[in-house]
This record gives C-alpha cells, sequence and structure tokens, in this order.
C-alpha cells in the first residue's frame, strides 16, 4: 500500500502539471464554471465536476506492475465477452494497456485505440511492433469527438477517462454515433460510494451519477457487474 501511495502522489502531481492538455472553457449552457477541487477544471456537467486530464508523463502510472492485481483487468476484460469477430474502442486508450489484452481475443477483428495525445498513440505503435499485435489501429481523437466511422464498433470500453472528458456530452454523442445498434459501452471508474478506494474524490463515480449522464445521452443501464474490487463495471446499451 506505501507503493501504491506513492504513485497516487506523483499521479497527482503529474495531472496538476499538465493542465496543458487540459480543457478550453466552453460557454455552451449545459455546463457551468466555479472554483472546485483542487484536481479539477472548474468546469461541471450535471453536478460533477470534471478532472485534469491525466499527461502522457503519467504513462508508468497505466503500467504499473500491481495493476492487474488492484484493479483485477482480468476479470473486467473476461466481463466484455470477447468475440473473435468483434470490433472495439478503447477510448482514452492511454499506453494501450486494455487495448493489448483485448486485441488477441478479437484476433478476427480489431481494435481502435482512441486517445487525444500523440505521445500516447505512438507508445502504442511502438508496442504494436514489439509484440508483434496487427488488430490494433491508433485513431487521434478530439475534445469531442472519437474520430470514428458511424456504426463502426460493437463494444465500447472506457477505464478510468470518462470523468475527464471537458465535454462530455459531446463526446459520448460521438460513442453513440459510432456504435451498432445492438452493441455495448463499458464504463469503468472507481467507486464514489466506497471510501476505502484510494483514490482521490474528483477521480470517482457513483452510478446514480453515471446513470444519470448516460441516460441524458441516449443510453440506458443494462448491468453494473460487481466483480472488480476498486471499479463500477457498468454496461450501457442505447435505448
Amino acid at each position: 500500500m506505501k507503493k501504491f501511495t506513492i504513485f497516487l502522489f506523483l499521479f497527482s502531481a503529474l495531472v496538476l502539471s499538465n493542465q496543458c492538455v487540459g480543457q478550453k472553457a466552453d460557454t455552451d449552457e449545459k455546463y457551468t464554471f466555479k472554483r472546485g477541487d483542487y484536481n479539477g477544471i472548474g468546469k461541471w456537467y450535471m453536478g460533477r465536476e470534471i478532472a485534469y486530464v491525466m499527461g502522457f508523463e503519467g504513462i508508468g502510472w497505466l503500467e504499473r506492475s500491481d495493476r492487474e492485481l488492484e484493479e483485477n483487468v482480468s476479470s473486467l476484460i473476461q466481463n466484455m465477452g470477447i468475440k473473435s469477430n468483434d470490433t472495439i474502442a478503447d477510448i482514452g486508450a492511454g499506453s494501450g494497456y486494455h487495448a493489448f489484452r483485448m486485441a488477441p481475443l478479437a484476433n478476427k477483428g480489431l481494435v481502435y485505440a482512441v486517445d487525444i495525445q500523440g505521445e500516447m498513440l505512438m507508445a502504442i505503435e511502438k508496442t504494436k511492433e514489439s509484440s508483434k499485435i496487427k488488430n490494433v489501429e491508433t485513431i487521434l481523437g478530439s475534445e469531442k469527438s472519437v474520430q470514428l466511422p458511424k456504426n463502426s464498433v460493437n463494444k465500447i470500453l472506457m477505464v478510468d477517462v470518462y470523468h475527464e472528458f471537458s465535454f462530455p456530452v459531446e463526446m459520448i454523442s460521438s460513442m453513440k454515433d459510432a456504435l451498432k445498434p445492438d452493441g455495448q459501452l463499458f464504463l469503468i471508474e472507481y467507486k464514489a460510494e466506497d471510501s476505502n478506494v484510494p483514490i482521490k474524490k474528483i477521480h470517482k463515480m457513483s452510478e446514480k451519477q453515471a446513470v444519470k449522464e448516460m441516460e441524458a445521452a441516449g443510453f440506458k443501464l443494462k448491468e453494473n457487474i460487481d466483480n472488480l474490487p476498486w471499479q463500477h463495471c457498468m454496461v450501457f446499451v442505447k435505448k
């Protein structure tokens, strides 16, 4: 736990030092602006303050050796029920930690690794080359769009990134367009309901808050699979 605490400290420092990756102000009435958490951008959506984006400098956090133990990533991947011909979008893919664990299961399909930071995508390309995994394709997204074709994927995965979207309405709308009618969206967020989860409050989300925001975007909760130590594994489908 001492090692994890050190990681948390470094993680927070990297987030705050990377405000240049953060978010531009928006005057849209969907969002409000006020001072809030030290780790937030001062922009609010549906009563929730949006957190700063973790910069490329924090890539070590994503690839930490204890991640499987802390988050039970293997169970998360199993929860997705990946089929060999699936086309999956990993939104906010970061280092590609999850993308490269999904790709061998979708060996006749494709995994889109989407991120807004070019440095992250470069890291994924290097891993792709060294691992010889060919069915991972990097996509440079934007703050408002995942930049994927309409009806192009049947599964979407977001792991601990949704709470950092500076334009959640626009981002979810673009994901809804990219998701096939019978597709599934897997929203993974640290449990705000559990005070024992050693993550800052602004980087957590309750099921109630997630459902409220996703329903506003035209999704409904199919199930919340409760087999991860610290995170919700919420499965959403189109209404």
